[in-house]
């Protein structure tokens, strides 16, 4: 419609030239020159209208190319996925892509020389959010330079939405504002994943920092990459002393083999293994420790193990407990039902040998090692009804240190017999406890006595009596004999478990019933060819509650 225009007022002043023209010529112009005019005439029209259609044509081609950029543009920001908007020094809109509409539920408005605030009035929803743009745009322009923000946006469904938006403001060269760009990225799910990763690993760091079993990890080279805090709490060592540290040299040598068959197992078929190690404590004693490996899979490739070792030791000791007592229990049950039959036959096989000794004099030598050896079995006999039967003991105030002395006494033969040599350091100032006498005699022979056959080439025992604080009194009996492997050590008192060659196993176990029922404790240190120590600790008074009870098995 343009061009049509553009022809027609070419054609119009072309006639209006050359008809006017002529007739200004053919008036004032005289004839001798009207030729050398009228050439000039046509020379300067052609150079005015060439003139004009050039001029014409490059506008033409400036506006095509125009448009043609504004449409590359339009097509650009329409095909981002961001929110982008331009901006006059004033604030009104220029140019916004579809998806920056959408945001502010814009679609079908003019927006085009309108401000936020104005835009404000076709969207309830967001109008709080453009007028509070203008605010934001101001700072930026206040900044002077490129300003980054994340701008939180309400969502109709509840939700919000976070963009990462960068505003850029232009300068005229006399410093006047001459534009916005406004360019917004949604980063709503990125936020999301970040939080959740954050989530993730706060999780991670406290199923791993506040377990209460150990947490380990292991490359593939069997290097300890991370300890727990609990490691420490648990076996006494602090944790950046192994962490970078092969596991090999901290396993038990007879278990190294099994262990590291399971780490095997668990790199190679991806299983879950487990298993039960006694380790040594910083503090030198021993802990039992259960080990479950996982292997830790990335991409469905195996990037090291991840365990957790759980402190099982009082689990075990209990146990163990619980075993001795299924033991004496059954113990128990067979003396009762046995021990009485033993004794009335037992008791006429010695009346008898008694006889026959007093009668025969040609084979007394026999007949004395019949009567030892049915007093041997009557002393047995004795030992299994003491722990067949339940009884109610009648503690009474005792001087511990004359029950020492008897005991001393009575054992002096014996411990000369052995080339022994009993030496005790008792205080001076007399300690009574309530006890049962009769048991605490029958207790300290049998340690005492141990220690005496455990010294069988010659050698010495000291018996030490102290008062602890609490009202709590101790005896140790320590000798310089043989000593007890740690494999003994473990099932000392249990019942039929003996060294001795006639032993029946059956003196400690009603050593440590006798110190139970007495709310004592017990306990044996010793090293082999050293010697042993006994510690006894008993309580000066008993309790009100177990006064007069005794317990059926021991512990």
């Amino acid at each position: 419609m343009r061009k049509k225009k553009l022809v027609f007022l070419y054609f119009i002043a072309s006639f209006i030239w050359i008809y006017g023209t002529n007739y200004l010529i053919e008036l004032y112009i005289p004839t001798s020159f009207i030729e050398i005019v009228e050439r000039s005439k046509e020379f300067f029209y052609v150079l005015v209208t060439g003139g004009a259609i050039y001029f014409f044509m490059s506008k033409t081609e400036e506006l095509q190319a125009s448009k043609k950029d504004e449409k590359r543009l339009a097509t650009l920001i329409n095909a981002m996925v961001d929110f982008v908007n331009f901006k006059d020094g004033e604030g009104r809109w220029i140019e916004a892509n579809e998806y920056g509409l959408h945001v502010f539920q814009l679609e079908g408005v003019d927006y085009r020389g309108k401000k936020d605030s104005e835009l404000a009035e076709y969207t309830d929803f967001y109008a709080d959010a453009l007028r509070y743009c203008e605010i934001s745009d101001e700072e930026t322009w206040k900044n002077g330079t490129v300003t980054y923000c994340e701008e939180i946006l309400p969502v109709p469904d509840g939700t919000t939405k976070t963009f990462d938006t960068i505003k850029v403001p232009l300068y005229h060269e006399d410093g006047s504002r001459q534009g916005l760009v406004i360019i917004g990225r949604d980063i709503t799910d990125r936020k999301n994943m970040a939080r959740q990763l954050a989530e993730s690993q706060q999780r991670y760091k406290s199923l791993f920092e506040f377990n209460p079993d150990i947490v380990y990890m292991l490359d593939l080279n069997s290097v300890i990459t991370n300890l727990n805090p609990q490691f420490e709490v648990i076996t006494g060592y602090r944790p950046e002393k192994l962490i970078g540290r092969n596991i090999v040299p901290f396993i038990p040598k007879n278990r190294k083999k099994e262990v590291l068959d399971i780490i095997s197992t668990v790199q190679t078929d991806k299983k879950t293994c487990m298993i039960e190690i006694d380790l040594k404590h910083a503090n030198g004693g021993f802990i039992t420790l259960q080990f479950t490996s996982l292997p830790i899979v990335v991409d469905g490739q195996i990037a090291g193990i991840i365990g957790y070792g759980r402190d099982v030791t009082t689990l075990r000791q209990t146990e163990e407990r619980l075993r001795r007592t299924e033991k004496l229990s059954v113990v128990g049950e067979l003396s009762a039902s046995v021990a009485h039959e033993i004794r009335n036959p037992l008791t006429s096989l010695k009346g008898f040998v008694q006889i026959l000794q007093v009668e025969d004099e040609k084979h007394q030598f026999y007949y004395q090692i019949m009567l030892d050896e049915l007093n041997r079995i009557n002393h047995i006999v004795g030992e299994l009804l003491l722990l067949a039967k339940p009884q109610h003991l009648k503690y009474t105030k005792a001087d511990i240190q004359k029950i020492l002395y008897d005991v001393i006494s009575l054992l002096g033969t014996e411990a000369s017999l052995y080339n022994v040599q009993i030496e005790f350091y008792f205080p001076e100032k007399e300690i009574w406890i309530e006890c049962e006498p009769n048991q605490l005699k029958q207790l300290f022979i049998n340690v005492i006595k141990n220690a005496i056959e455990a010294n069988k080439s010659g050698g010495s025992i000291w018996i030490t009596l102290d008062p602890l604080a609490k009202d709590r009194i101790s005896i140790t009996v320590k000798d310089n004999g043989c000593g007890i492997s740690q494999e003994r050590l473990t099932r000392i008192g249990e019942p039929f478990y003996s060294s001795k060659e006639k032993g029946t196993g059956l003196g400690l176990t009603v050593s440590f019933k006798i110190v139970e029922s007495h709310n004592g404790s017990i306990q044996f240190d010793s090293e082999i060819s050293e010697g042993t120590s006994v510690h006894i600790e008993l309580p000066v008074q008993q309790s009100r509650s177990t006064v007069g009870v005794h317990s059926k098995h021991a512990v």
